[in-house]
């Protein structure tokens, strides 16, 4: 039997092509939709709402259809309080949880709506008694981190999500408009990225950069160095390669066995990288290895001696490992969640992987820039939900040298 329900979005929805986006999805899902007000802004600045009355073929249709549009900002019109439901197990959420989204997010409790403090994707919804007995909180969570008894929100209802926000000054349709287009002007794109950085240090947001090994391979090591010296950069995720191989052209002036300065393969190059991992893992850390002089330069040993806060994420392919890499990987994921309150700002430096871990865990209204050699990292980041990343296709050594200049580092 046909069901109909009725929904709103509202926010930049024209000129973001966003509304389109939803009808679209709501035919091709097979059911209908009629739209019942069309209030559309009308300057650049002005926000459009939509009320949208759509029909599916049972309520398991519209549903499951609900539950794809909410990604997109699209929330019912028939405000209710949310479900809540006690779960039963350790790292089991209740059968019909609700799967968030890392858009803003409002949870209705008690005819009130409270926000979300933690956006993330693909996480639960946890509710919280206050610690002053005011408004409940609600917070995601991952899914192993559900206790038994925690009150969990389940279904749709009473839950929803801000629309996506476009970038200022972008548009519809431009001429090499796309976010991963190899032909922009490589330098506007670095102006951009340096006043945004300034304006995260004016605004007192923290500076994630997430690195991969090809870092050090272009010669982008001691630049990233530079911006943690100045004080550009507050927090570090990388994996085992990267500080292997950034402590290594410290100690031995090679990458992976390829002389940093000639680029050249040193004889016995090949086990350099071991030769370092070997020597960290006799002193014990990374951070006494600096304290004994063995590593005296690097980004390493400029977050060691400036107290910023890292997180290196163990794989199965791993060397070694280095004593501070996290080889329980889900230990790692918690520890990044840690990490994240207060960024403002996310550079994604020549890794996918881990650009993609990062990903996972940020909230939406976190600006993500993805400097790499490949378009395909931002593609893959976008795909998985992260709407945010805004891709700069180039070769990652030389543009950080010319952002640490152009910060002054």
């Amino acid at each position: 039997m046909a069901v109909t329900e009725t929904y709103e979005l509202k926010g930049h929805i024209v000129d973001s092509l966003l509304l389109a986006k939803v009808l679209d999805q709501v035919l091709e899902s097979g059911a209908d939709y009629r739209l019942d007000v069309i209030d559309i802004g009308r300057t650049a600045t002005d926000t459009s709402r939509v009320v949208i009355e759509i029909t599916a073929d049972d309520d398991e249709h519209q549903l499951r259809l609900a539950e794809q549009l909410q990604v997109h900002g699209v929330n019912p019109v028939d405000a209710t309080d949310a479900t809540v439901v006690v779960a039963d197990a350790d790292g089991v959420l209740p059968t019909g949880f609700h799967s968030t989204t890392n858009l803003a997010t409002e949870v209705r409790l008690a005819g009130h709506w409270v926000p979300v403090a933690n956006p993330e994707m693909d996480c639960g919804l946890v509710i919280l008694d206050p610690p002053d007995g005011g408004v409940p909180v609600v917070r995601t969570v991952a899914m192993h981190r559900v206790r038994g008894g925690d009150r969990i929100v389940v279904g749709g209802l009473g839950v929803r999500v801000v629309a996506p926000r476009i970038p200022a000054g972008t548009s519809s349709f431009g001429f090499m408009d796309s976010e991963v287009s190899s032909e922009k002007p490589k330098g506007l794109q670095l102006d951009a990225l340096a006043d945004r950085l300034r304006a995260a240090r004016t605004a007192d947001e923290r500076v994630l950069v997430v690195c991969g090994p090809a870092v050090v391979h272009t010669g982008g090591g001691p630049e990233v160095a530079r911006l943690v010296r100045a004080g550009w950069i507050d927090v570090l995720f990388a994996g085992n390669g990267f500080a292997t191989h950034d402590m290594e052209s410290n100690v031995l002036g090679t990458s992976l066995g390829v002389s940093v300065t000639s680029g050249a393969g040193t004889e016995g190059g090949h086990s350099n990288h071991l030769r370092v991992i070997n020597e960290i893992r006799g002193h014990g850390s990374i951070a006494a290895a600096v304290a004994a002089g063995y590593i005296g330069g690097g980004v390493m040993y400029e977050c060691t001696e400036r107290n910023i806060p890292f997180v290196l994420g163990g794989s199965i392919r791993d060397d070694g490992p280095l004593p501070d890499t996290m080889t329980d990987v889900v230990e790692a994921a918690d520890r990044m969640r840690e990490l994240v309150d207060g960024v403002g700002v996310a550079l994604m430096l020549a890794t996918t992987l881990h650009a993609i871990a990062t990903g996972n865990i940020l909230p939406g209204s976190v600006e993500t820039w993805c400097i790499d050699i490949n378009p395909a990292v931002v593609t893959k980041l976008a795909d998985r939900g992260s709407h945010q990343a805004r891709g700069v296709v180039t070769d990652v050594g030389p543009f950080l040298r010319q952002l640490a200049d152009a910060l002054g580092a």
